[in-house]
C-alpha cells in the first residue's frame, strides 16, 4: 500500500512537473519533513506553557505593594508589546548568545552553547507572548468583584492564597477567549524560528524546496495545511475547555 502511494506521486511528478510532492515518494525528504513537524509542535506547546505561567505571575506582580516591582512588570510588558518578535528572537539569540557559556561537545574539542537556538526561540517567544498574557490576566482580574476578594481576605486568606484559590480562577475564566487568541498568534508565530535556523516545519520545508524547485508548490500546500490542522485542534481544545470552565456571570 505505501510503495503504491509513493508510485502514485512519483507519476504526478512526472505528468506534472510544478506538483513535485516529493515528500511523499522520498523517505528522506518525509524524514524532514516529520522532524519539522515535531520540533514545531514542540516548539508551541513550550511556548504555551512559559507564555501562560509568565502571564499568571505577572498579572499577580501588578497588584504587588512595591511600585519598582510594578514599575518593572510595566517596562517588560512596554518592551516586548511594542518591538516585533522576529526582532526579539535576534536580539536574544545573537546578542544575548554571545554572554551564555558554553560546554565541551560530545567530541571532546568543539564549544557548545549551553542555551541552543531552540532554547533561546522558547525563551523569546514566551516572553513575547506572556507580554500580553500579563494584560489579558490583568483584565480578568479586574472582572473579579472586589467583594469576592474581601471576603476571602476575611476568611484570614494571604494575598498570595486568594489570588491562587479565589481570584486567578475566576479570572482565568474570564481570560480563556482573548487568550485562545494569544495563543493561536503565538502557534503561528513559531514559524519566525527560522530566522536563528531552528529546525522547525518552515525551516526544513524551505531545504526542500531549496534542493527541488518543483517541490516548492506542493511544499507551500503541505505547510498550510499543517498549521491549519495545528490551530484547528488548538482553538478546539480552547474552546472545550472555555464552556467545561463556564460559570454563570463569569465570562459570559
Amino acid at each position: 500500500m505505501i510503495e503504491m502511494f509513493a508510485e502514485f506521486f512519483r507519476q504526478v511528478a512526472e505528468d506534472y512537473p510544478r506538483w513535485n510532492f516529493i515528500f511523499f515518494h522520498d523517505p528522506r525528504q518525509w524524514a524532514r519533513v516529520v522532524s519539522g513537524i515535531q520540533y514545531t509542535i514542540w516548539l508551541s506547546i513550550a511556548c504555551v506553557i512559559f507564555s501562560v505561567i509568565i502571564g499568571v505571575v505577572g498579572a499577580w506582580l501588578q497588584g504587588a505593594s512595591n511600585v519598582l516591582v510594578r514599575r518593572c512588570v510595566q517596562g517588560y510588558i512596554q518592551f516586548f508589546r511594542n518591538t516585533p518578535p522576529y526582532i526579539q528572537l535576534l536580539f536574544f539569540y545573537f546578542a544575548l548568545g554571545q554572554f551564555t557559556p558554553s560546554v565541551t561537545g560530545p567530541d571532546g574539542w568543539t564549544e557548545v552553547p549551553l542555551i541552543s537556538s531552540v532554547g533561546w526561540a522558547i525563551i523569546s517567544l514566551s516572553f513575547f507572548a506572556g507580554a500580553f498574557n500579563v494584560e489579558i490576566f490583568r483584565a480578568g482580574i479586574e472582572a473579579v468583584p472586589e467583594s469576592t476578594q474581601e471576603a476571602a481576605e476575611s476568611l484570614g486568606f494571604s494575598r498570595l492564597q486568594t489570588y491562587t484559590n479565589v481570584v486567578l480562577p475566576l479570572a482565568f475564566r474570564v481570560s480563556l477567549p482573548a487568550l485562545n487568541n494569544n495563543l493561536v498568534n503565538l502557534v503561528k508565530t513559531t514559524t519566525q524560528a527560522i530566522g536563528i535556523a531552528v529546525p522547525e516545519l518552515l525551516y526544513e520545508c524551505v531545504g526542500i524546496w531549496n534542493d527541488y524547485p518543483s517541490a516548492l508548490y506542493p511544499t507551500m500546500l503541505l505547510l498550510f495545511v499543517t498549521f491549519i490542522v495545528l490551530v484547528g485542534v488548538l482553538v478546539y481544545g480552547m474552546h472545550k475547555w472555555e464552556r467545561a470552565m463556564r460559570i454563570p456571570g463569569y465570562g459570559g
